[in-house]
């Protein structure tokens, strides 16, 4: 049979309608109850029980993965990229406090294929059942002589919820108040421009190379899936801010893009810093191969990676203990890793 013209042109819609087939089987996994209708429609629908709430507030977030893309392509393995886009998203809601609700997704490329989109889908999937949210639509575009041969781009929104009285804004944070933070799995999905080019331009590695000190190779380390810290905070909220008590936990922060220095001021008051303390917790590898090989200035690490620290809590200084005890029962590693001052709204890392 004659490929249609389109499919000529490199737009195979028939090719697109089989793969797309396969979906609700690798979505049944993130079906909630409020979800209607089905996958495939113009719109997702989402019947949101308002009777659960007094003053429900939808929070959305929208967000890529960057240049990790690159070392997926490098490494030919594609099922972590949509749990790092998930996880991203669920992460950047929950500072405010926020359950995830339902997720859309949307890859670009110039050619599908198959089993590269069932990997993505895949990872889109696992996320979104671990964090309890509905995989409910999307968008595949093929987009010929657009994306270089092999690659693609993939983005995510996310909608979740939270009652407004129970909203993180960060306005009761007082000097005093203590710094929690949460252990990432190694770059989550900032700073891979810099670490590419400190890595495979500057040191010469190939993603398959083997470093000192890191288990696997480069490439396997640099695609570690970025922690979803959602259900952790979930639970650290059920806890610690019962109303009508004073809230025990007022502000969280995600350390993505900006670091240190760009997302913590996010929730500050304008009269209050943070000083963060180096050495406060354990560094992993990869931040000290960054560290010692790089050549980037100490205090650049801080505002383009994680160093270790994906999320930070800001604690009532009387129970902030108590706080770092529940994350730790939970499994995640944390520490307490600064402290609030009086000042102006900025984060000092000594």
């Amino acid at each position: 049979m004659n490929k249609k013209a389109y499919a000529r042109a490199g737009v195979d819609i028939d090719l697109g309608n089989r793969v797309k087939s396969t979906l609700p089987q690798l979505l049944a996994a993130t079906h909630r109850r409020e979800v209607l209708g089905k996958v495939g429609g113009f719109g997702g629908l989402f019947a949101l029980d308002v009777r659960k709430y007094n003053e429900p507030v939808l929070v959305s977030s929208v967000d890529g993965v960057g240049t990790k893309l690159k070392i997926a392509f490098a490494m030919d393995r594609h099922d972590t990229i949509g749990q790092d886009l998930v996880n991203h998203c669920v992460n950047d809601i929950a500072v405010l406090g926020a359950e995830p609700l339902f997720f859309l997704d949307y890859i670009g490329t110039g050619k599908l294929q198959p089993r590269v989109f069932r990997d993505i889908i895949k990872g889109f999937a696992k996320a979104c059942a671990e964090n309890g949210c509905a995989l409910i639509g999307g968008e595949t575009a093929q987009m010929p002589g657009f994306y270089q041969t092999g690659e693609y781009d993939v983005s995510g929104t996310i909608v979740g919820v939270v009652e407004k009285s129970r909203m993180l804004d960060g306005k009761t944070i007082r000097p005093g108040d203590v710094v929690i933070g949460l252990a990432s799995s190694g770059l989550h999905t900032n700073g891979y421009s810099l670490a590419r080019k400190i890595f495979f331009e500057k040191l010469k590695l190939k993603p398959g190379s083997r470093v000192n000190g890191l288990r696997g190779c480069i490439g396997e380390e640099l695609l570690k899936v970025h922690v979803s810290y959602g259900p952790l905070i979930q639970q650290l909220l059920r806890t610690f801010n019962k109303a009508p008590q004073k809230p025990i936990i007022k502000g969280l922060a995600h350390i993505t893009g900006g670091g240190f220095l760009d997302n913590i001021p996010r929730v500050l008051p304008k009269t209050c810093d943070v000083v963060i303390r180096k050495g406060s917790w354990d560094e992993l590898p990869v931040f000290r191969q960054i560290r010692e090989r790089g050549g980037v200035p100490e205090s650049e690490l801080y505002q383009v990676f994680n160093m270790g620290i994906g999320m930070v809590i800001i604690a009532d200084k009387n129970e902030a203990g108590r706080v770092l005890k529940s994350a730790q029962t939970a499994k995640h590693k944390s520490w307490i890793i600064g402290e609030v001052i009086r000042g102006k709204g900025v984060v000092h890392v000594k």
